[in-house]
């Protein structure tokens, strides 16, 4: 699953300003909501409902906040940096500066789970979080998030 494609249009935000965790995920919610024509609403309630089961911080500063929801014909992504990191209930205590937050319409499934395959294997490069952290502005940033991650396996 490439993550060009599931990118919205306007979903890559260098700069989110978010004193806490749930005006993190509210903010993504609105930039949802214009990138999908879903009701912001509707997204906020089912985002806080998915972080009341757990939350959904990988550690390292990571978090991947994800939904299903009815209405949307296409697994939708953004990606948002935080200006200064947030608490999100991470098992290993770190604040949370990057931001993925994965739509899938309600009956995705299989391609749901590919998705948030595609974007654990993205994180789990150091060099890659490294880049994330450092680019200047949104063109870098997609350059960092599409390019493919080579393995360095034998």
């Amino acid at each position: 699953m490439n993550l060009a494609e599931m990118l919205a249009k306007d979903g890559i935000i260098p700069a989110l300003q978010a004193d806490d965790k749930k005006q993190a995920l509210h903010a993504l919610s609105e930039i949802a909501g214009r990138a999908t024509g879903l009701d912001v609403h509707d997204i906020f309630a089912a985002l806080i409902q998915r972080e009341r089961l757990s939350s959904t911080s990988l550690g390292r500063g990571i978090a991947i906040p994800h939904i299903k929801i009815a209405g949307l014909n296409a697994i939708t992504c953004l990606f948002a940096r935080l200006t200064k990191p947030v608490s999100f209930d991470s098992h290993d205590g770190e604040p949370v500066d990057l931001l993925f937050f994965l739509l899938a319409p309600e009956h995705a499934g299989g391609d749901h789970l590919k998705a948030l395959a595609r974007i654990s294997r993205l994180v789990r490069d150091p060099a890659t979080l490294e880049h994330l952290r450092a680019a200047g502005d949104e063109d870098d940033l997609r350059r960092v998030l599409t390019t493919p991650i080579t393995s360095h396996a034998a």
